[in-house]
């Protein structure tokens, strides 16, 4: 009678269950699948870690992940599920946090007929290249990126933590109205503050339109970066927006040394750094905690590509369609710009001068790199940490620029950027020691992000071949998207 009335117990249970079912438009599958966890418990020993909280690298205590976060670094591992996964370093693998590219265009432009973002195949080689969260620096087509976002978070296609930044603020952005009111900027930054942005960019903006743009973003809780200039043609000096109360500075650190006569670049150019203007905007930057992005290797594209930095470490050109390669492999070298190849080495001078002065804590990792088909962001992460080691800074510091500072510089420093309990579980193995050779960050062994394990081969070959157009005939898709009308 018992188990006749538990069976009867159990199909009213199923019927009430469908019926809830039917009115939420949930399947009563994934209803009776609630209890069931989506990942396994991770369990990483042996080998070495550097945990981006000091300089050391030191022998991995063990780590512990559960839910997507670090329940336990060092101690007692062995609570861990019997169905845990378990990955065993060899003795000279290190594991890292995962890295933040804090200036990750997905932009390209393969025509030459303006940037559009490749949503296809970046995702999953920026992930298969350990970089587990980025920030786009200005979007071409916001919604296009926020739609992405909301696919990696739901786990229907792999990739970064996309922190979406909305679409640029100044004339970097295809219809910006340069007279646009404050009003209008504050309505815009509530709108995409409410669609979930984690911060804006400015490049372009005149001085009272940045003012607004901080002042609103900061209500929202966001921050603002802004490629700013010299104040030359309306243009706002970074050292006046440190003072508006701007975030984060990327490329030129300003100040009195950039004259509103000239362009930035070209007061840039042949700058000193053993000067009484520089030490003073560096005092400015740590007095007011504002991060610099310095996008190092970004100008080495345009110039003569300093064959350290800038040979290939595996085969780029391999994602692109047959098609597209044939069109890239045919192409004329591009023209060397001889002003950004002079910044290039300026900015190595420069980052170098800002960590001797005490700024280390406050650079972060951009890779400010929209490709033309040639090399791919993704990969661009290894040619910035290379150029930051390069310039003198030592490899533990470049390791932090670009895990917890980048994280901090954000806002999110309380949840990535560092190997500790209570993080979430974004990490890097990588084979060999990354403090004697920062190479060894390229082509990591294993990547994880949210607790997931990826293997970065398979996810390179999955997208082989994805990126461009497979004929003529879809060449038309590959031109900008018009920009949505503002609220």
């Amino acid at each position: 009678m018992g188990t006749r009335q538990t069976r009867h117990g159990t199909r009213v249970l199923k019927r009430w269950l469908a019926r809830f079912a039917l009115v939420l438009c949930v399947p009563i599958s994934l209803l009776q699948s609630q209890g069931t966890p989506q990942t396994r418990d991770v369990v990483i020993t042996g080998g070495w870690m550097f945990s981006s909280t000091g300089n050391q690298r030191v022998r991995n205590p063990g780590i512990l992940i559960r839910a997507g976060k670090l329940l336990r670094v060092g101690g007692d591992i062995s609570i861990a599920a019997a169905d845990a996964h378990r990955i065993q370093l060899a003795d000279t693998e290190t594991v890292i946090p995962g890295l933040f590219d804090l200036h990750a265009h997905y932009a390209m432009d393969l025509f030459n007929a303006g940037r559009k973002d490749e949503t296809t195949a970046y995702p999953s080689l920026f992930l298969a290249n350990g970089v587990t969260s980025t920030w786009p620096a200005g979007e071409m087509n916001p919604d296009s990126m926020r739609a992405l976002r909301i696919r990696i978070d739901r786990g229907l296609e792999p990739g970064p933590r996309l922190m979406n930044s909305g679409p640029y603020f100044g004339t970097a952005r295809p219809g910006w109205k340069r007279d646009i009111s404050v009003d209008s900027i504050y309505a815009e930054v509530d709108h995409w503050a409410e669609l979930g942005v984690r911060g804006f960019k400015a490049k372009g903006i005149a001085p009272y339109q940045l003012q607004a743009l901080i002042e609103r973003a900061h209500q929202h809780g966001l921050t603002v970066t802004g490629h700013l200039g010299s104040g030359f043609q309306n243009t706002v000096n970074p050292r006046d927006a440190i003072l508006m109360g701007i975030d984060r500075i990327e490329h030129f650190m300003g100040g009195d040394a950039f004259t509103p006569d000239r362009s930035a670049y070209d007061s840039y150019e042949h700058m000193k750094f053993d000067t009484p203007a520089f030490r003073r905007i560096v005092a400015l930057y740590k007095q007011q905690h504002v991060y610099f992005d310095a996008t190092l290797s970004a100008y080495g594209y345009y110039g003569k590509k300093d064959p350290v930095v800038f040979s290939y470490y595996t085969d780029e050109k391999r994602f692109l369609t047959p098609y597209m390669r044939a069109i890239v492999d045919a192409r004329p070298p591009r023209p060397v710009n001889q002003q950004f190849e002079n910044i290039y080495w300026t900015k190595r001078k420069e980052v170098k001068a800002f960590y001797d002065a005490g700024g280390g804590d406050l650079i972060t990792l951009g890779t400010d790199h929209p490709s033309w088909g040639e090399f791919f962001t993704p990969f661009a992460v290894n040619r910035e940490l290379l150029s930051l080691s390069l310039s003198g800074i030592p490899n533990a510091a470049v390791l932090r620029i670009a895990t917890i500072n980048s994280a901090r510089a954000i806002g999110v420093g309380d949840k990535l950027g560092t190997i500790e309990p209570g993080k979430w579980a974004d990490l890097v193995i990588v084979r060999g020691n990354p403090l004697v050779d920062i190479r060894r960050v390229r082509l990591p062994r294993l990547v994880i992000k949210a607790g997931k394990v990826y293997d970065p081969q398979s996810l390179m070959k999955s997208v082989e071949g994805k990126i461009g157009p497979a004929s003529a005939a879809d060449t038309a898709a590959w031109a900008p998207t018009p920009p949505r009308p503002r609220p």
